[in-house]
């Protein structure tokens, strides 16, 4: 089966077993916009990648916003990141400067939900009131120990999970003559639970009677003016 095939596969099982999560979940996303707050994604090495993902993007909802902080970001050096991602304690200078609020939501990204950055981060979520998601696999939760002080693992200390279902290791491939699985789906995966849960919130907005803010493609004719204008709503927030 071909990396296309499997992640397909993969795509179409999650709809069915991740439904009344993402039902759950957009709920909670549509009452967040609706009383004025705004969705915080944080994650780690590549979880940031699909944290900036949904941010500022077109077709998006503009209240997205992705907190990225250095320590934790591969462009500062992958394997500083990796290392600083299973401190203890290493979140507690950075994240005490972030504006996350009771009305707010954050969405931590976090495959394995072992490591102590991402748990502390939902940790902090919660002592601000804000509604915690975590989006991982709990493929990991049998074999692979958090590393965090309490023993907690990410689904732990979260308000709701987003199931993606992915292996161990995040390899899906195989090939006789290669040792070792290749090619990694996590990303791919979370990207498109993370887009279910957006694209369900933006109908919900719009069955309530609330307009969606949603952003236009900056290389469609007319969209800069009505983009500026939603991104006013949100730039007290959001640094876009």
């Amino acid at each position: 089966m071909s990396y296309l095939s499997t992640v397909s596969k993969m795509l179409q099982e999650l709809e069915t077993s991740t439904q009344n999560d993402v039902e759950e979940v957009s709920d909670q996303m549509v009452k967040v916009i609706s009383d004025g707050g705004i969705i915080h994604l944080f994650g780690c090495g590549h979880s940031n990648l699909i944290a900036q993902d949904a941010f500022y993007r077109a077709g998006g909802l503009a209240p997205v916003r992705a907190i990225n902080l250095e320590p934790f970001m591969l462009h500062k050096g992958a394997e500083q990141a990796s290392e600083n991602e299973r401190k203890s304690n290493m979140l507690e200078d950075s994240f005490q400067h972030e504006d996350i609020r009771e009305t707010d939501a954050l969405i931590v990204i976090s495959t394995s939900g072992r490591n102590p950055v991402p748990i502390d981060a939902a940790l902090y979520g919660k002592e601000k009131g804000a509604f915690i998601v975590g989006l991982l696999s709990k493929e990991y939760k049998n074999n692979q120990a958090s590393k965090h002080p309490s023993g907690y693992r990410l689904e732990d200390v979260v308000d709701h999970t987003l199931e993606t279902n992915v292996p161990v290791g995040d390899a899906v491939m195989s090939h006789d003559n290669i040792d070792e699985s290749f090619s990694p789906v996590s990303s791919v995966i979370a990207t498109a639970l993370l887009q279910e849960v957006f694209s369900k919130t933006i109908i919900k907005l719009k069955e309530k009677g609330i307009d969606p803010p949603i952003l236009k493609s900056g290389n469609v004719d007319s969209s800069d003016s009505t983009n500026k204008t939603l991104l006013n709503q949100y730039r007290h927030r959001i640094l876009y």
